[in-house]
């Protein structure tokens, strides 16, 4: 077992963009998604007589990953393919292990260009979890060789 140390180097990639294309785009900071249990289901009845009670939901879900990025401005035409374009998402972590995912990005937002500073952009990954067939699927977590 290892763990990270360092966050760099972090990148993502859209495979909605087709093979072999990359990102006309450069990482700055990437928060991967995380995984959130959904909260509780209240299973209190009248016949409980001191405490609420409570069990855990069934569904999991995988929660937004975030991104901030220098661009070059051809991104713009890249963004038009794949913005809410529901696709494989791989994350690839500083180890080498990968967590590859179904979502999409929705959002892209620029930032203010200011003399004497780089350019930089956000962006929101949604976690859909099904495939373009409507099929569940879970996210993929692959250990470095």
């Amino acid at each position: 077992m290892s763990y990270l140390t360092d966050g760099h180097p972090t990148t993502i990639t859209f495979n909605a963009l087709g093979s072999g294309v990359t990102l006309l785009a450069k990482e700055i900071s990437v928060t991967p998604p995380g995984i959130e249990g959904g909260g509780s289901n209240d299973t209190t009845t009248m016949r409980n007589t001191t405490w609420r009670t409570k069990q855990p939901k069934q569904l999991l879900e995988l929660t937004d990953g975030t991104l901030e990025f220098q661009y070059d401005p051809a991104v713009y035409d890249q963004i038009l393919t794949i913005i809410n374009e529901n696709d494989l998402i791989e994350v690839s972590f500083p180890d080498g292990s990968t967590l590859d995912f179904y979502g999409w990005l929705n959002n892209f937002t620029p930032g203010a260009h200011v003399e004497g500073e780089m350019p930089t952009a956000t962006g929101t990954i949604h976690c859909s979890n099904q495939d373009n067939s409507g099929n569940e699927v879970a996210p993929d977590y692959t250990a470095a060789a």
